[in-house]
């Protein structure tokens, strides 16, 4: 990264900024978990010794930023990484009194209801948040005025047809995007169960600037990714990085009414 790239860096993600960029990406799944989060942060207000649910969290980056920066317990919950790998990350950065690593899938979770102020998900929300029945799964957990936040990839306009998805990316369309949607896609899901008022929907602002580096990233290391590979293909703006935000409703939510498949 140029001296000018590492400066807007600074700028954009000052907190980021301060973690070594080898260790990010070696604890990111995809694009830059810290960039993202810290994103998401500006439009969710942690306080310290908040309790807050980090949902698919991958290599833990995400829950140490949020336990260093503010203070705040997390309990990190991911399907297929290995506690153990994700406590000698959290040692390592002097957090294990403040981050839990526990091995869940995030449509069973054993936690009590109103147990969290507040519950964020960072590149991994589309892989189970799109089931309608989740929203007001995920919702019983918060409580009665907490937020929930997630910072994911969205398209510009919803593809309701594979006739629509552009060719670079129909090879990889059925295993890494046809859980893709639109941001009003989105909103319309979480508004419509009732338990949650949407604060905050929109591209994130460091958009660009995320993508662009998470292209050359990928192309510094010579490695290949489906999703890089299609960003660089990308002259429309149909792929984005969206930040959402919700405050729960104090109305009660009765789980007997749903059946989570998991």
């Amino acid at each position: 990264m140029n001296t000018d790239s590492a400066s807007f860096r600074n700028t954009l993600f000052p907190l980021s900024a301060t973690y070594d960029k080898a260790w990010i990406m070696k604890n990111s799944l995809g694009e830059n978990v810290l960039y993202n989060l810290e994103s998401l942060c500006e439009v969710m207000e942690f306080k310290e010794g908040m309790r807050v649910l980090d949902l698919g969290c991958g290599k833990v980056a995400s829950a140490i930023f949020l336990a260093k920066e503010f203070g705040v317990e997390v309990w990190a919950i991911d399907q297929y990484i290995a506690p153990s790998e994700n406590y000698r990350r959290i040692k390592e950065m002097n957090c294990e009194h403040k981050v839990y690593p526990l091995k869940l899938n995030a449509k069973e979770l054993p936690f009590a209801s109103h147990f969290f102020d507040a519950i964020v998900s960072v590149d991994s929300y589309m892989y189970f948040g799109t089931d309608e029945k989740f929203t007001p799964y995920i919702s019983q957990f918060l409580k009665p005025g907490g937020f929930i936040g997630v910072v994911d990839i969205c398209f510009s306009k919803e593809i309701t047809f594979l006739a629509e998805v552009p060719e670079y990316m129909r090879e990889h369309y059925q295993d890494k995007w046809y859980f893709v949607h639109s941001l009003e896609w989105w909103e319309k899901l979480w508004i419509k169960t009732g338990h949650l008022k949407i604060t905050n929907s929109e591209i994130v602002p460091q958009n660009e600037f995320i993508k662009n580096e998470y292209i050359e990233d990928f192309k510094f290391n010579k490695r290949s990714d489906a999703i890089a590979e299609a960003l660089a293909q990308d002259k429309e703006g149909l792929i984005n990085i969206f930040r959402m935000t919700a405050q729960r409703s104090e109305r009660p939510i009765d789980m007997g009414n749903y059946c989570i498949e998991v």
